[in-house]
């Protein structure tokens, strides 16, 4: 489970065993845990929430899912680096 960085007291990672999805990383506090809120990196960088499992507040995502947005190329760099693509 790389941590890509930490904000608000939540952590933005990915799952090492996720190759065949698409760039996306996971959100939650506490514990990690593969079904914590998704969100997905798609084509010319688009950044989607795919679900908040992790029942994070809309005021909290929202400035989680600008952090993402802002972090792009260094999340795409190291999902790149970690799996080998």
């Amino acid at each position: 489970m790389p941590k890509l960085f930490s904000m608000l007291g939540y952590t933005i990672y990915f799952w090492s065993r996720e190759t065949e999805e698409p760039i996306h990383v996971h959100i939650c506090k506490g514990k990690a845990r593969q079904n914590a809120t998704k969100v997905w990196i798609l084509k010319n960088d688009i950044v989607v929430l795919e679900h908040n499992k992790s029942n994070i507040p809309m005021h909290d995502l929202n400035k989680l899912l600008r952090a993402i947005t802002d972090n792009i190329e260094m999340i795409k760099g190291e999902w790149d680096k970690f799996f080998k693509r």
